[in-house]
């Protein structure tokens, strides 16, 4: 826990230096293109609007729980594109900053928390776009809304300590990144995404909540669409998604001060 302190004052103390990296970081995924970083906002829109194509006009989807088969979609899927994507380029973030690992004065244990932090400017405008359509379909807005930032800290959380595992072990083993590649595709069919929990036996289901992303795309559900708070829906959920976070992160603190020592040799 000290050293968890430590770090967040570090990370404080530093935080124009951060916010400069989160920026380059952002641009930095578009850099050569002519249109630049406008690509990151066409390509959601495109997106979204294209989900709504396919299943709102092409299938004519069924609603979920009263609910508009393309509001129950965007709840859940927006959220999976920013773990998903913000894990798989984490991981990476050590290596493709190998200039910065010799540097004695630079804290580079910051860079995984800088791709996660890269990957919500992107991710805050999917929200607003997700909002504009819940009112477009009279969804007004409510103080469950608000929610939002709570289960945007989890999702922030999470993803920040599992990349500080697959970051760290990427170091030394190639191989991660394919597994990361592999926990990815095989989590986005066994979280509710396209389907929902309904349709899940229970004694299946129980396995199903022990992916910590289950229940960040679940509360982004619960936010905007069932209007209720968290502790109201599943506080053992809720105790166990905290629990594994903290486990994640001390696994990846301890990971981190074995092997950074050893970077500068590997890198």
């Amino acid at each position: 826990m000290t050293y968890i302190i430590k770090r967040f004052r570090n990370l404080y103390n530093n935080r124009k230096l951060f916010l400069n990296l989160t920026f380059q970081d952002f641009k930095s995924k578009y850099f050569g293109s002519f249109l630049g970083t406008t690509w990151a906002f066409i390509q959601p829109t495109i997106t979204i609007f294209v989900f709504w194509f396919v299943f709102q006009v092409g299938f004519r989807t069924q609603p979920i729980s009263n609910v508009p088969f393309i509001l129950w979609l965007l709840a859940g899927i927006i959220p999976w594109f920013y773990v998903s994507e913000t894990l798989s380029r984490a991981t990476h973030a050590f290596v493709e900053n190998g200039f910065l690992v010799s540097k004695v004065a630079f804290k580079i244990g910051m860079l995984p928390f800088v791709r996660v932090t890269s990957g919500l400017l992107i991710h805050i405008f999917f929200i607003v776009v997700l909002m504009a359509i819940l009112l477009f379909y009279d969804f007004m807005p409510s103080i469950y809304w608000l929610q939002i930032f709570y289960f945007l800290i989890c999702a922030i959380t999470v993803t920040t300590t599992l990349s500080l595992i697959f970051s760290t072990l990427y170091v030394f083993f190639k191989d991660i990144s394919y597994i990361v590649g592999v926990i990815i595709q095989l989590g986005f069919w066994v979280t509710p995404i396209f389907w929902s929990k309904t349709i899940m036996p229970e004694k299946f289901l129980v396995y199903i909540k022990l992916n910590p992303f289950y229940y960040v795309i679940e509360g982004y559900r619960l936010t905007f669409l069932e209007k209720k708070w968290f502790w109201e829906n599943d506080i053992y959920l809720t105790l166990y998604f905290w629990s594994f976070t903290i486990f994640t992160g001390v696994i990846g603190v301890a990971l981190y001060k074995k092997l950074r020592p050893h970077f500068a040799d590997v890198i």
